[in-house]
């Protein structure tokens, strides 16, 4: 458990100076007219090379 807390803050310590933006078109700078499922999908899931699972 001790090695699996550790993993953790290490990672949250390498990320503190960059930015993740959430997923949603609420959270973006210029959002889209138009958002539907598979476009909230995709957003979820970058930046992961893997589509979503129901895609």
């Amino acid at each position: 458990m001790a090695d699996k807390k550790k993993i953790e803050t290490e990672a949250q310590e390498g990320l503190a100076d960059q930015y993740i933006r959430p997923a949603g078109p609420e959270c973006m700078e210029n959002p889209p007219e138009e958002w539907e499922k598979e476009d909230e999908e995709s957003d979820e899931s970058f930046p992961a090379s893997d589509p979503p699972a129901n895609y």
